[in-house]
């Protein structure tokens, strides 16, 4: 077999058409047209990042490479606030927040948590996929931020209480139940005659444990994962709140992106929003049969005297006024008459 020299490799180089010359070499890997920094305060092992990372993944095919989507959960970059800073100083490019964390850039935000407004997921997202959530976009655009079309979901908020079941209005009176730091709920809680105390989720479990409350409020998963169950007996499925994810983006990041990347872009992430929708529908069907079976009481009552309650004390009066005609009429439209 002849031998092949450096001089005789050469030759043959030059001798062959240049886009054979191209071909024949190692393709090396392009870096990214447009590389992206997404962060949130879950763990990946939550519906959300499991879904977020198959749009990533989608949009960098769809994208052939020229848009990359590092996800940065579990408050890696930190917690809410600061967040919500950095991807309104373009610190970060996307960012989850819930409507009740935005509320504190764009009051309107809050109004999917308007105490006992919606029966049911039909409500929901025939309100917040609609004109009510339309409106709300339209707000937060205004803060140099930009919101895709389809909310993700945290779920309906349920009561557990290591006094007695919540079966109606009258249940809650001076009952001490820990709040997050927010004002509706407080107005909320104070509205059915409660006593609520805003306490950080870090202090929940000790809080209950030593009776300084006897009560909490909080989605399912939330509940079976911080096994509140051990210091809790009754779990009330009020549903007297819903919140939702706002998956955003920096104002100006967006503005930058081509047409055809935005559209693979808003296309992958609505898609897996709803897909993440579901994945929550599913979960919270599994969650009650466990918190059950861990010894929780589990009662089912309706809305109907807690939403005269907060009628007669006059909180949707307020929160009409603070969320202003046009915004309250759009969630009336679809829920039906609250105040």
């Amino acid at each position: 077999m002849p031998s092949i020299t450096r001089r005789s490799a050469l030759r043959t180089l030059s001798a062959l058409p240049a886009a054979s010359i191209v071909t024949a070499l190692p393709r090396i890997a392009r870096a990214a047209e447009f590389s992206y920094k997404y962060g949130n305060n879950l763990p990946l092992s939550h519906p959300l990042n499991i879904r977020a990372q198959e749009a990533a993944d989608r949009i960098a095919k769809e994208s052939n490479g020229r848009v990359e989507i590092k996800i940065f959960p579990n408050n890696q970059l930190g917690g809410d606030t600061d967040m919500l800073a950095q991807v309104r100083s373009g610190g970060i490019d996307f960012f989850t927040p819930s409507a009740l964390v935005i509320a504190t850039l764009v009051p309107v935000a809050a109004i999917n948590a308007v105490g006992f407004a919606f029966s049911d997921y039909n409500q929901v997202w025939g309100a917040m996929d609609g004109k009510l959530g339309a409106h709300v976009r339209d707000a937060i655009s205004k803060s140099r931020l930009y919101a895709f079309e389809k909310m993700w979901d945290n779920g309906f908020r349920q009561t557990t209480s290591s006094k007695a079941p919540v079966g109606s209005a009258k249940d809650m009176d001076g009952l001490k139940i820990r709040v997050p730091v927010s004002p509706l709920s407080i107005s909320m809680f104070k509205g059915l005659g409660a006593a609520p105390a805003s306490l950080q989720f870090s202090e929940v479990y000790s809080a209950l444990q030593t009776k300084i409350v006897d009560a909490q409020e909080n989605p399912l998963p939330i509940i079976q994962v911080a096994k509140l169950y051990e210091v809790q007996k009754f779990c009330s499925l009020t549903n007297h709140i819903w919140d939702g994810y706002w998956f955003i983006a920096n104002g100006r990041a967006w503005e930058a992106l081509p047409a055809d990347l935005k559209t693979i872009v808003a296309r992958a992430i609505n898609d897996a929003g709803m897909q993440q929708r579901e994945d929550i529908r599913k979960l919270n069907e599994s969650v009650v049969g466990d918190l059950q079976a861990k010894g929780l009481t589990i009662n089912r009552p309706t809305a109907d005297s807690f939403r005269a309650k907060l009628r007669d004390s006059g909180f949707y009066g307020e929160w009409k006024g603070r969320f202003g005609p046009e915004a309250w009429a759009l969630l009336e439209g679809t829920v039906g008459k609250l105040a």
